[in-house]
C-alpha cells in the first residue's frame, strides 16, 4: 500500500503529486479512537485531580477572571472558521462532493495566511508570548504526574499557570501543521489562476512541486486528527469553562483558583473594563 500518489514526468521521471488519500480516513478514524480511548480512562481509571498546596491571595481576584481580550477571541473564531473552510474544501470533494471548490479553498488560506500574521505581531507585542510555551515547572510536573500514574510515591503536581501544559503542546502541533499547510499553500497558489499575482506553475521544478504537495497533503490531514481532538475537549464537561471563556472573555474566579496558580499567572485587581482587558493581556506570567 502506497501512502503516495505519484506520476510520471515529461522526461520521464517519476515524482510525487500528492498523498494517498485514504491517510484522510486513517486521520477520521484516529480522532475516533482517541474519544473512546479518552472517555474511557476518564470515566473508569482516571484519579480527581491533586495539586500541590498554594496561597491564594484572599483579595483582589474579580469575579471574572479575564482571560481572553476581545481581540484574541476574534482571531480564534476567525481561524476557525478558515480552518474548517479550507478542510471542507479540500477534503469533500474526494468523497463525491463535487463543487467549485479551488477558488474557496485559496480564499479561506488567504484568510488563514492572513489571521496567522496578525496573531504573531499580536502575541508578541501586545501579549505574553511565553504564556503558551512550556516550562520547567511544567516538565517537571508532567514527569510527577507520570510517576504519581505509575503508582510512585511523588509530590502533587503544582496548579496550571494560564495554559496547561496539554494546551502548549497541542499548539505546538497547531503551529507545525497549520504553518506547513500555509507556507506550502502560499507558493500552491502560483499554480491557478489568482486576483493576488500572475499564474507561474514554472516556478519550482517537478519534483519539488510533488514534495510540495506532499507536505501540504499530511498537513492538511494532520489537522483533521488535530481539530476533531480540539473539540472534542472543547465540549467535555471539566473543559467548559475554558471553552466559555473563549466566547465571553472570562472565567470564574472558583475555577481559576481551583485549576489555576495565582502566581504563576498573575491576574491583576479589576477594577474597571480597562484593567481587566490588561489583565487578559500583559497582566499574566508563567514561572519557568
Amino acid at each position: 500500500m502506497d501512502f503516495l500518489e505519484w506520476a510520471t514526468s515529461p522526461w520521464g521521471q517519476s515524482v510525487p503529486i500528492h498523498i494517498a488519500w485514504f491517510l484522510m480516513w486513517v486521520a477520521v478514524i484516529a480522532g475516533l479512537l482517541f474519544f473512546i480511548v479518552h472517555a474511557t480512562y476518564v470515566r473508569y481509571f482516571a484519579r480527581t485531580k491533586e495539586f500541590a498546596d498554594t496561597v491564594s491571595p484572599a483579595t483582589g481576584i474579580p469575579e471574572h477572571v479575564p482571560r481572553h481580550s476581545l481581540t484574541a477571541r476574534l482571531f480564534h473564531w476567525i481561524m476557525a472558521a478558515s480552518m474548517f473552510a479550507l478542510l471542507f474544501t479540500a477534503f469533500l470533494p474526494r468523497v463525491g462532493v463535487q463543487f467549485p471548490w479551488v477558488t474557496y479553498h485559496w480564499i479561506a488560506g488567504v484568510v488563514l495566511t492572513a489571521s496567522i500574521l496578525f496573531h504573531i505581531i499580536h502575541a508578541s507585542f501586545f501579549l505574553d508570548f511565553w504564556a503558551i510555551w512550556p516550562d520547567r515547572i511544567d516538565l517537571g510536573d508532567a514527569w510527577r504526574r507520570t510517576l504519581r500514574f505509575a503508582g510512585k510515591a511523588e509530590p502533587p503536581p503544582h496548579k496550571f499557570a494560564k495554559y496547561p501544559l496539554e494546551n502548549k503542546l497541542y499548539h505546538g502541533a497547531i503551529i507545525a501543521a497549520g504553518v506547513s499547510a500555509t507556507v506550502t499553500g502560499v507558493f500552491m497558489m502560483f499554480r491557478v489562476r489568482t486576483a493576488l499575482f500572475p499564474r507561474n506553475p514554472y516556478l519550482f521544478g517537478d519534483m519539488t512541486w510533488g514534495m510540495m504537495y506532499v507536505l501540504h497533503g499530511l498537513a492538511g490531514v494532520g489537522l483533521i486528527a488535530l481539530i476533531m481532538v480540539h473539540v472534542y475537549f472543547g465540549l467535555r464537561p471539566e473543559k467548559r469553562a475554558i471553552t466559555k471563556s473563549m466566547i465571553f472573555g472570562w472565567m470564574s474566579r472558583d475555577f481559576y483558583l481551583k485549576e489555576h496558580d495565582p502566581k504563576r499567572w498573575v491576574i491583576e485587581a479589576a477594577s474597571s473594563p480597562s484593567t481587566s482587558n490588561r489583565a487578559g493581556g500583559r497582566g499574566q506570567t508563567d514561572a519557568g
